[in-house]
């Protein structure tokens, strides 16, 4: 690992500030995954602006009923808090399913949506990837692929975003609160990562300088039906192979709102909109169910080693749903 400095921010506008001192800079919060990039030699930042103590750990009340999460809440304290359990259910089974105890008590909200592909080329600075050397070649594409991207991928990139929180924040219409040079600014957080395209190397919309300090979760979703699935090589401390977060709100016999996330079959949360443009007015049944699924996954191109995520995916998301829709039919 290279010499670099480190700085404790006090304030928001201090770590800014800070980083924008430094060119190569990098925010350091629960360092869960920063850390061990960097001792892998993939990230050699110049120097690290700790915000990890800045007073942006709550989860408080909006007065518009949202919920709004600090970017500092450990993920263990977010997914036991009250009103995410009882108000958006898959975002508290989301988190339980991501990493260990250890990781999570460790690991924050806004650390979380910035964590980066687990890909082992991304990881291996002896391997080509255009998304740690730009125009150095996709390695996995021709060689080991089995967890990669089916939907949204690029000639550049197949890499799949790991996040299991970030699924869920997706279908539940969540918001990513950024501050930077510019200011305050919101994000959706469906929008907040990126598909590779020809620039796998960017993550994420955010800014140059910008911040995460929280993510807000609207009060039209909360206490709506929502779950969250995953399937893994193990039952724990594994990332997904397919994993899907889906809301679903039956009134009168018929879906009046559906969200659906997909998790590990793209370069970022995979929100379903094709499905949900299917189901919203259809009455909630097996055959509705499994046409706005199939539409949806229309659209995947797996290559050699990775077709099995897409009725892996199919059968997830017909679960949930399923689940999701059985209150309304009794």
């Amino acid at each position: 690992m290279k010499a670099f400095d480190y700085v404790r921010a006090t304030s928001v506008e201090e770590a800014c500030a800070a980083l924008a001192a430094r060119p190569g800079a990098r925010f350091l919060g629960g360092g869960t995954n920063l850390v061990d990039l960097m001792k892998l030699g993939v990230e050699q930042p110049v120097a690290l602006v700790d915000v990890g103590r800045l007073p942006l750990d709550a989860v408080e009340e909006l007065p518009d009923g949202s919920l709004r999460v600090g970017a500092m809440d450990r993920n263990s304290d977010l997914a036991a808090h009250p009103a995410v359990r009882d108000r958006y259910p898959a975002l508290s089974q989301a988190l339980l399913a991501g990493a260990s105890g250890q990781l999570r008590n460790a690991a924050t909200t806004g650390g979380n949506l910035l964590q980066r592909t687990r890909c082992p080329y991304f990881q291996d600075v002896s391997k080509p990837c255009n998304k740690r050397v730009p125009g150095s070649g996709c390695g996995a594409r021709d060689g080991v692929h089995h967890d990669h991207a089916v939907l949204g991928t690029s000639d550049h990139c197949i890499a799949t975003h790991p996040s299991d929180m970030a699924v869920a924040l997706a279908a539940l219409d969540a918001k990513v609160e950024l501050y930077g040079p510019g200011g305050a600014r919101e994000v959706a957080a469906a929008e907040f990562h990126r598909l590779p395209g020809d620039h796998p190397e960017q993550d994420t919309e955010i800014r140059p300088g910008e911040l995460i300090t929280g993510v807000v979760l609207p009060a039209a979703t909360g206490g709506l039906p929502s779950l969250y699935r995953k399937a893994r090589d193990r039952a724990s401390y594994a990332f997904a192979l397919a994993s899907v977060a889906a809301m679903l709100q039956v009134t009168d016999g018929v879906v009046e709102r559906a969200g659906i996330a997909f998790g590990a079959l793209a370069h970022r949360p995979w929100r379903a909109r094709v499905a949900e443009e299917a189901l919203v007015g259809a009455a909630p049944t097996a055959a509705a169910f499994e046409r706005a699924v199939d539409l949806e996954l229309s659209a995947a191109r797996p290559l050699r080693d990775n077709a099995y995520k897409v009725p892996l995916a199919r059968s997830l998301a017909l679960d949930v749903l399923t689940r999701l829709a059985e209150p309304a039919r009794t």
